[in-house]
């Protein structure tokens, strides 16, 4: 690609990130990388009242903690800021004149109640009121009123909007590089508002004039955004401005496959939909997912890499991101396969890094070890689990002595001879002075063997008064680890609490 790859993620400080922004900007950051371009952060903050505080801040800790921070944008300033839209408000209203200049704009006086009026005349007539060539000649507007009552209208300070004039009978061929080539009737298009009374431009007109002075190469937003396409792509052509390239991506879809994920899906279903918590709603990074996983899981939301590899680091992510293997229709979104991503990444993590991680949920469990001994832990027990989280129950016995007996297991594993025969065991580990698995194991092994006792009838109940359950990791590893007097005591304690 010769040009040079600017691509920009505009996301609203209305509340959190969604999964489906923060895929949105995985695959601008992909693009751009891939291309050795720019990953632009532009906040699109032009509607007021719907600001939120601490919005911002969340968008740009999410992208950090994902691994996909960006290369220009608030706080890290180049040469085409700011990059708020609110402190570039006094740019855009130069522009709208300019439309109306070129006769691609003009006033409207149209008050709320006025328009109000039409739709529900039009809504008594079965019919949908849109502002536009069929109508604007019979409504208040420098179209429709003379130059002398626009100009007295003006200067009387009444309140104005400034609207794009659609053309008429055009038909627009638009091109998207996920969805091909699209065909527009430029007569189905209103009207839209570019600028409001309150002196700051809509979404369409300040969004056309920042892409355009902050050269973005190639606007890559969600499916939703499908429908401005057109009047887009008509602005750039009012303005005589090269448009950048266009790609709409796929809605992330529901579980269940209809509709678009939403953060009531999350709450019904146990899962989160935002990458980190915001209020009451738990986030990715909060649930324990690593950002790796996630960085995985939403890439093949929608995108395709024509292989069957399933795990991808971000560098691999990277080469072989393409916009043409995106697909057009929706990605289901599956909770299930996520937890298989963090599970996949949880096994490429060093014991040491995971012993790190499972150290700091410890002190909840009044838990005080080294970080050698849970490093050795995490080793044994992490290939059954999906989440750091996990380990606790996988792994308690290695912190805690088991004071109770799963009661079908002691039902199964607890018989007459048992106790007398795990007295025994006792006697073999107190003779026992390299108290390894290996060493455990064979003297155990063979004092079964020349006792002719089944190994039925002696490693079940072993396993049993050692962990509390039939569960865990190979036994003699246990014993190693939890020491000859920490095994020997649990053997006794079982011995004496379990009925004889």
């Amino acid at each position: 690609m010769s040009e040079n790859v600017r691509v920009r993620f505009a996301p609203s400080p209305t509340g959190p990130l969604h999964i489906g922004g923060l895929r949105t900007a995985l695959f601008n950051y992909l693009f751009a990388k891939k291309h050795n371009g720019t990953f632009i952060l532009r906040i699109e903050d032009t509607d007021q009242n719907r600001y939120v505080e601490g919005a911002e801040a969340y968008i740009i800790e999410a992208l950090n903690w994902c691994g996909i921070p960006f290369d220009e944008g608030p706080g890290k300033e180049g040469k085409f800021g700011p990059y708020r839209q609110s402190e570039r408000k006094n740019l855009y209203k130069d522009y709208a004149l300019q439309l109306i200049e070129k006769g691609k704009a003009y006033y409207a006086f149209d008050t709320a109640e006025r328009l109000d009026f039409h739709r529900k005349d039009h809504e008594e007539k079965g019919k949908t009121f849109i502002y536009n060539w069929h109508n604007r000649l019979k409504l208040s507007n420098s179209l429709s009123l003379s130059t002398e009552e626009v100009k007295a209208k003006l200067e009387a300070g009444e309140d104005y909007v400034i609207r794009f004039k659609s053309p008429q009978d055009e038909e627009l061929l638009l091109t998207d590089i996920i969805r091909g080539e699209i065909k527009i009737d430029t007569n189905i298009l209103d009207d839209k508002v570019l600028f409001k009374s309150d002196g700051m431009p809509t979404y369409h007109l300040a969004n056309i004039v920042d892409d355009h002075l902050m050269q973005i190469t190639h606007v890559i937003r969600g499916e939703e955004w499908l429908p401005s396409l057109a009047l887009h792509q008509l602005l750039y052509d009012a303005f005589e401005w090269k448009a950048p390239q266009f790609a709409h991506l796929p809605l992330i879809m529901k579980p269940v496959g209809k509709g678009k994920l939403s953060k009531r899906d999350g709450e019904k279903g146990g899962f989160p939909v935002f990458p980190l918590s915001w209020n009451q709603s738990q986030g990715y990074r909060e649930a324990g997912f690593f950002p790796e996983s996630v960085i995985n899981f939403l890439a093949l939301l929608g995108w395709n890499p024509g292989t069957e590899q399933e795990i991808f680091t971000l560098d691999e992510l990277i080469n072989s991101f393409s916009l043409e293997r995106v697909n057009k229709s929706g990605a289901r979104f599956d909770p299930e396969k996520n937890n298989w991503y963090n599970q996949q990444w949880l096994q490429r993590k060093s014991d040491a890094d995971l012993a790190e991680l499972f150290l700091q949920y410890l002190p909840s469990k009044n838990i005080e070890t080294s970080k050698d001994y849970v490093t050795k832990v995490v080793s044994l027990i992490k290939e059954r689990a999906s989440f750091v989280s996990d380990f606790w129950e996988l792994g308690n016995y290695f912190f805690e002595t088991p004071t109770s007996y799963d009661e079908k297991a002691v039902k199964k594993q607890w018989k007459e001879d048992t106790p007398e025969i795990m007295n025994e065991v006792i006697s073999i580990l107190e003779a026992i002075d390299d108290f390894s698995s290996a060493t455990i194991e064979t003297t155990i092994k063979d004092w079964i063997g020349k006792k002719e006792l089944s190994f039925g009838k002696v490693m079940p109940p072993f396993r049993l008064v050692i962990v509390g359950e039939m569960k865990g990791p190979h036994l003699f590893d246990i014993l190693e680890l939890i020491g000859k007097e920490e095994s020997i005591h649990r053997i006794q304690i079982a011995i004496s609490s379990l009925p004889n």
